[in-house]
């Protein structure tokens, strides 16, 4: 972990980017530090580092989140549409909406007052809304996914911003496609743990499979949330920030006190290079680079891992109920989709070709 005391943080753009420029008093073991960092660089006409203005940079600097969108896309809005993106910004940390949905939020809700053009949002009503979604549809083609995320940029702007639950009742909602999760086979899972060899990483995906984790809840794990005495681990905040314990399998423990020795994290289970929060991006690349290693070309993220602990489990045996529980789902009909994938008596059924 850096420690933050000795550097002073600023933003600002370079070259057309937005940066972080890094400050401090020339110190040797500092400007060590700086360029241990992966995207550190120095500017001779400010005489400055800087790195890029990313969300890991931020959280490993311990600074603010930023909502705010491009010097660009606010370009193409039109003035009197401005502030309702900073309108929505504020109401939805007042909810207490998480960094990564606020993001979301903010990006869809602008493609809708780019559609608008000079007409205010807080002046639309009904046929507005209509309208914008039909050209969502019949001319961005967009798909059912898409559409509800812009739907519920829209949604929660004129409903808990500007309070007209109203303008929505009359608004149908596409059906959404009904997909089942993709799951991996136990033979491909074991694959992907042998092939990928590094201590730190085999862990992390072992720990992702093995409690049925979603890639936030492994990143936001810290040391103290891991109980080997009673074999629980703690996951603070999980979606819809839940909190729920979940049991630590005991084929991982000697891997991971191994893995603790080696690495001596101090705050987080899993920390960066230098400290702070592992990034997502490179344990989504871990595992993409597992897949290519385990020749497995099934089309599947990270996530699948979870999806994989899931299915297994039903097959085994434990009760739905359970599961449940242990993947942090309010409605136990977002569990229920296991159940088509793991539908053991069906997949007996011999078709009628084979007795032919």
């Amino acid at each position: 972990m850096i420690d933050l005391k000795p550097f002073t943080f600023s933003f600002g753009k370079l070259n057309d980017k937005n940066v972080i420029f890094i400050r401090f008093e020339k110190n040797q073991k500092l400007i060590t530090q700086i360029k241990a960092l992966k995207d550190a660089k120095w500017d001779w006409n400010l005489i400055t580092w800087y790195v890029p203005d990313t969300a890991d940079y931020r959280k490993l600097f311990n600074l603010p989140e930023d909502f705010a969108i491009g010097k660009y896309v606010l370009s193409k809005i039109s003035e009197v549409n401005q502030t309702e993106i900073q309108r929505l910004v504020h109401q939805l940390k007042l909810k207490g909406y998480s960094p990564n949905t606020i993001r979301s939020y903010v990006s869809e809700f602008a493609q809708y007052l780019y559609y608008l053009k000079n007409l205010s949002a807080n002046k639309c009503g009904e046929n507005e809304v209509r309208n914008y979604l039909i050209f969502c549809i019949e001319d961005l083609r967009l798909t059912e996914n898409s559409l509800h995320s812009r739907i519920n940029a829209v949604k929660f702007y004129y409903e808990k911003v500007l309070l007209l639950e109203k303008i929505f009742l009359e608004i149908p909602r596409p059906k959404k496609q009904s997909k089942l999760p993709k799951a991996l086979n136990t033979y491909e899972v074991k694959r992907i743990f042998d092939v990928t060899e590094n201590l730190k990483h085999n862990t992390m995906l072992k720990l992702c499979y093995g409690m049925g984790l979603r890639v936030s809840e492994i990143l936001n794990l810290k040391v103290s949330n891991v109980d080997s005495k009673t074999m629980r681990v703690h996951i603070e905040r999980g979606k819809g920030k839940k909190d729920r314990y979940v049991n630590l399998p005991e084929s991982i423990l000697e891997q991971l006190r191994a893995y603790y020795l080696e690495y001596k994290p101090k705050v987080y289970l899993f920390e960066g290079l230098h400290g702070g929060q592992y990034s997502s991006r490179t344990i989504q690349e871990v595992f993409k680079k597992a897949l290519e290693k385990a020749r497995i070309t099934k089309k599947v993220g990270i996530h699948s891992l979870r999806h994989s602990f899931a299915t297994h489990l039903l097959e085994s045996g434990t009760d739905i109920r359970f599961i449940q529980e242990l993947l942090g789902h309010n409605d136990i009909k977002t569990t229920f989709v296991y159940t088509h994938v793991t539908d053991k008596s069906i997949r007996k059924i011999i078709s009628p070709l084979d007795k032919l």
